[in-house]
């Protein structure tokens, strides 16, 4: 059978190829191990809240299980723009908003609407695989380019002016960041999307971690600079909705029926069970509850990341958002006698038991110096993992 280039094109999700092998050597463990702390996913440990669940409930029990509108409940749509506005203060018209199968769909979307053969779509080394993976299926490439810890790897205005040719389309950035927590200066955003607008881009701007930001410099949403930014949204991170499969994208109003005709026919339509849960999500006593958690995630970050510098692991840039940790393991590896973050990873699942994501994924630049924590595990993962690795690092 012959298979599409196009598939051929897209290399292996290497965080869930970890965590196959960190999953299959937990099952072989035995009583007298120790089990294995698995801080190699990105999914929060909270799940829906009761709200929410209890308005899943409801909609199966009440039948509201069938098509929606390709582009979402218009209750649902009204909801998040009234959250921007609590949230944000921006206005964002709830007709520009559009309801997607997770954030998955919506990047999907954006690229299949806007990205032609062959087109360059620039984004920072290092930044989410799946993000450059939709532009190669959309045909078009994703440009990376490196960034340091002086960038808080993010992408600069300057950068973009100097790697803009004939094929450029624009940008695909990400603030906060995974795999390093890190957003971009807002300041700085806007003169990129300035640079992206002069010559007819597109600015597409992953937002789906800007509600667990803790710096009040940060948390500030791109759709604050005009109607152009394309900004794409999730359920599962602050919402902690991983398994429902429930995003949104925000677009400009003359896409939307672009959208909304690849959407029909690509989605149909998004979970009518998950959209009907997620209007409890702006309850107030859900958004109490989230900001808990948020406050939970910032306690495991001001713990874990003094404890990874302790270890040997240094970590460039204090993450403002998310829950990651970009660490550099160079003087780990030496310590333990391997090359790079590849084998440092598996050295730490075999010996530690802690799984934790080696750089590749996210570049190349410097890939095989970094790996990437997830500070979503309970507080006391954390303190375990840390002593192990100490242990194993001392």
């Amino acid at each position: 059978m012959k298979i599409s280039s196009r598939a051929q094109n897209i290399e292996p999700f290497y965080v869930l190829e970890v965590a196959k092998a960190a999953s299959a050597l937990s099952r072989i463990l035995t009583v007298a191990d120790d089990p294995m702390v698995f801080l190699n996913v990105g999914e929060p440990d909270f799940t829906a809240p009761p709200l929410v669940q209890e308005a899943a409930e409801k909609a199966i029990r009440a039948g509201l299980t069938q098509y929606t509108p390709a582009t979402g409940l218009p209750e649902l749509r009204e909801r998040i723009s009234h959250w921007y506005k609590a949230r944000f203060n921006v206005t964002v018209d709830a007709q520009r908003i559009v309801i997607t199968a997770g954030a998955s769909a919506a990047l999907h979307l954006a690229c299949v609407a806007l990205v032609e053969p062959d087109d360059e779509i620039l984004m920072p080394d290092p930044s989410y695989p799946c993000n450059r993976h939709f532009v190669t299926a959309a045909e078009g490439k994703a440009v990376l380019v490196p960034t340091t810890a002086a960038e808080r790897f993010q992408l600069s205005a300057a950068q973009v002016e100097g790697h803009w040719n004939a094929r450029t389309r624009g940008v695909l950035l990400a603030s906060p960041s995974n795999p390093t927590g890190t957003s971009i200066d807002p300041d700085e955003l806007h003169r990129i999307h300035n640079v992206v607008q002069s010559r007819g881009g597109i600015t597409v701007v992953d937002e789906i971690y800007l509600p667990l930001s803790y710096e009040e410099r940060y948390a500030q949403t791109a759709l604050a600079l005009d109607e152009y930014i394309i900004s794409i949204n999730s359920f599962s991170k602050y919402f902690n909705m991983t398994g429902w499969r429930l995003g949104w994208m925000v677009v400009p109003q003359t896409l939307v029926p672009v959208v909304e005709r690849l959407a029909q026919n690509l989605f149909i339509c998004p979970s009518a069970i998950a959209q009907h849960a997620a209007l409890a999500c702006f309850e107030t006593a859900s958004i109490a509850l989230y900001e808990e958690r948020r406050s939970a995630f910032k306690a495991r970050r001001d713990y874990f990341i003094p404890a990874l510098h302790t270890i040997g692991l240094s970590v460039p840039v204090m993450p403002d958002g998310a829950f990651y940790a970009w660490a550099d393991c160079t003087q780990a590896c030496a310590k333990l006698g391997v090359k790079d973050s590849w084998d440092f990873a598996f050295e730490v699942m075999n010996r530690a038991h802690v799984a934790v994501t080696p750089g590749r994924d996210f570049g190349t630049a410097n890939a095989s110096r970094f790996v990437r924590f997830s500070t979503s595990s309970s507080m006391a993962q954390l303190h375990t993992a840390a002593e192990r690795l100490g242990a194993l690092l001392a």
